[in-house]
């Protein structure tokens, strides 16, 4: 890549090297039907991948109780595990670095969902509001949540723990711990959703005391240099905010530290909702010196954008989602300066299993 370019500058992450800094952030494409990672994502994830190129997978369930949305691919049987390994080994084929990120949605989800039509889990029976699909069209709607017992609690970790150690089974070079977009961990997180009063609600100690819990567990079973986790503080996507979001995430870095993980990857404060770049006072700065690993941005960049993140020593890498969708082979374009592809919002999350997932053109 070219070196005059900083996003295109080579970058070690852990012991793992890359050739430039765009990361293909992990994107909810609902096409892994029945849960089953299906062949048609070897052409997607291998169309992305360049020679040195860092990639997170989609969102995937760590449990039953974990999908909130129809045909997203799971970790927790034998199937799903062996039918990630070709994608996984196409990525490699092609000299790509492959991270799954691990999730659970708690209560952005819906009885038809969960194992025998029961509630979903949270931290929390606050139930969520409809919420707008990709198209802006369309409401998908939720149900009422039952908050997790103490007691379960440590079957949820433990999912995660065993779903780390099935994307490493698949080939996988490691993890990415789903904690952002006002899913459960973030819910638990979060003073505005979290309104517990045992030892997981309350202080912000408590309220990050089960993410926590899920990096240990999962750092401990597949190695830190392995694991990254996802932040969002300052956004309130599925009605998930909170009242202090600079000591959430200065908080949560500096915990952070003490288990070693590879990176944090962090939600811009603009991006308010996930569709919507506003003007904000905030920024990652602070998260930025506090953490110890390295650290990825992603939220509404272009290509300026990102240049200027890394020139700046904002960030170490940038991950791009609806552009890099639109466009397989963004870092070239990204070096060449070429024109881009316009996302279609309207098949983001069609079950089509070309249209809207592999027919983006590449440069000529």
């Amino acid at each position: 890549m070219d070196t005059a370019i900083p996003l295109l500058t080579p970058y070690k992450i852990g012991n793992l090297n890359l050739s430039h800094r765009v990361v293909l952030a992990p994107l909810t494409r609902q096409r892994s039907y029945n849960n089953v990672p299906q062949p048609h994502a070897v052409l997607y994830y291998s169309q992305r991948t360049s020679n040195g190129g860092f990639l997170i997978s989609e969102a995937t369930c760590i449990s039953p109780t974990g999908r909130g949305y129809t045909d997203t691919p799971g970790l927790w049987t034998e199937e799903q595990v062996e039918a990630w390994k070709p994608i996984v080994d196409a990525v490699h084929a092609k000299g790509g670095i492959f991270f799954c990120q691990i999730w659970h949605s708690g209560r952005v989800s819906n009885t038809c969902y969960q194992p025998n039509g029961e509630a979903p889990v949270s931290s929390t029976d606050k139930q969520l509001s409809p919420q707008p699909r990709g198209s802006g069209n369309e409401f998908d709607t939720f149900a009422k949540p039952r908050p997790l017992t103490i007691h379960e609690i440590p079957h949820v970790v433990n999912d995660f723990r065993l779903a780390a150690r099935n994307a490493i089974r698949a080939g996988f070079d490691g993890v990415e711990i789903h904690g952002a977009n006002g899913y459960l961990l973030e819910q638990f997180m979060k003073d505005k959703v979290n309104d517990r009063i045992d030892e997981y609600g309350g202080s912000l100690e408590n309220r990050c005391r089960f993410p926590l819990e899920v990096v240990e567990a999962v750092a401990n079973e597949i190695g830190a240099e392995r694991v990254g986790l996802r932040l969002s503080p300052y956004a309130e996507y599925a009605e998930c905010g909170d009242t202090n979001p600079e000591a959430l995430g200065l908080y949560m870095v500096n915990a952070l530290n003490k288990y070693g993980i590879l990176y944090c990857h962090v939600v811009e404060p603009r991006m308010i909702t996930a569709g919507e770049k506003g003007e904000c006072p905030h920024s990652l700065v602070a998260m930025r010196k506090a953490f110890n690993g390295t650290f990825i941005v992603a939220g509404g960049y272009d290509r300026e954008d990102g240049i200027k993140a890394i020139a700046e020593d904002r960030a170490d890498l940038v991950a791009y989602g609806r552009l890099f969708l639109a466009n397989p082979d963004l870092p070239k374009r990204f070096q060449l300066n070429a024109p881009l592809n316009k996302y279609n919002r309207e098949t983001f999350y069609t079950s089509d299993p070309v249209v809207g997932y592999t027919d983006y053109p590449f440069l000529e």
